[in-house]
């Protein structure tokens, strides 16, 4: 069973990827969470794993309230996350790995894959290049490919990109991200908007509505900014900081 998370695409392609070579069943942590569906019953031996982005260098908080409150049955034997990132993953995998052992459970495995970037709504962050993403979907689905050996035979394995300063931007700045830069108020659409819904349909976490033909965030968001590269007239904008910065969404290049 694989629990994930994905706003632009490129976390549910490793999780559809690692479901479809495991024959694993996916579960939207999002739409299990709505349904306040926690309760799941594992087969003998089975695998059980995750698949997110990493937000502001942690898993997102998203995943991490849904892992709290989790219940499985029998106790996992083997567990393991794939997490992507832009660059680097800080202490992405000791907050989980703590997030685990809150529940008696063990992490066996983990890895990262980097991926383009999405995250944008800051001035010094910007999307790759379409060379450079192409290149790290590339890399990434290399990594994936080495991987899903190691995942069926049951190894343990940590492959994270941690990068420098790791605990001060997993915790200071993270703490940071989650309090102040999730607000979503700063979103809003311009004059291009034709009112198609796109944003509405594509916010995992529901957080849209369509008021008089124009997007209305509501006060739930995670910053996955899939309203903003899912656009197709590029009308949505967060303040000024995305501005001519361009779009991307897995799939698209």
């Amino acid at each position: 069973m694989i629990f994930y998370f994905s706003g632009c695409g490129n976390s549910r392609h490793i999780a559809e990827t690692l479901s479809n070579k495991l024959n694993d069943t996916l579960v939207f942590i999002p739409e299990a969470a709505r349904n306040n569906h926690y309760n799941y019953t594992l087969a003998e031996g089975e695998l059980l794993g995750f698949v997110f982005p990493v937000y502001s260098w942690a898993p997102p908080r998203l995943v991490l309230d849904f892992v709290k409150q989790l219940q499985l049955s029998p106790k996992p034997e083997y567990v393991y996350f794939a997490c992507t990132c832009g660059d680097e993953c800080g202490q992405t995998e000791k907050i989980f790995r703590k997030a685990l052992q809150e529940k008696d459970w063990g992490l066996s495995a983990c890895f990262s894959l980097q991926m383009p970037e999405t995250y944008i709504a800051m001035g010094s962050f910007k999307l790759d290049t379409e060379e450079n993403a192409r290149k790290k979907i590339v890399a990434a689905d290399t990594t994936l490919t080495q991987a899903l050996p190691r995942l069926l035979n049951r190894e343990h394995f940590s492959e994270v990109h941690v990068g420098g300063f790791a605990w001060l931007k997993s915790h200071l700045i993270n703490s940071g991200f989650n309090k102040y830069a999730t607000d979503d108020r700063k979103y809003h659409a311009t004059e291009k908007c034709i009112g198609c819904g796109k944003c509405v349909e594509v916010c995992p976490l529901k957080n849209i509505t369509l008021e008089d033909g124009h997007p209305k965030w509501n006060g739930h968001c995670t910053m996955c900014m899939a309203c903003y590269h899912y656009c197709p007239t590029n009308a949505i904008q967060y303040g000024k900081e995305t501005e001519g910065k361009g779009q991307y969404y897995f799939g698209m290049i």
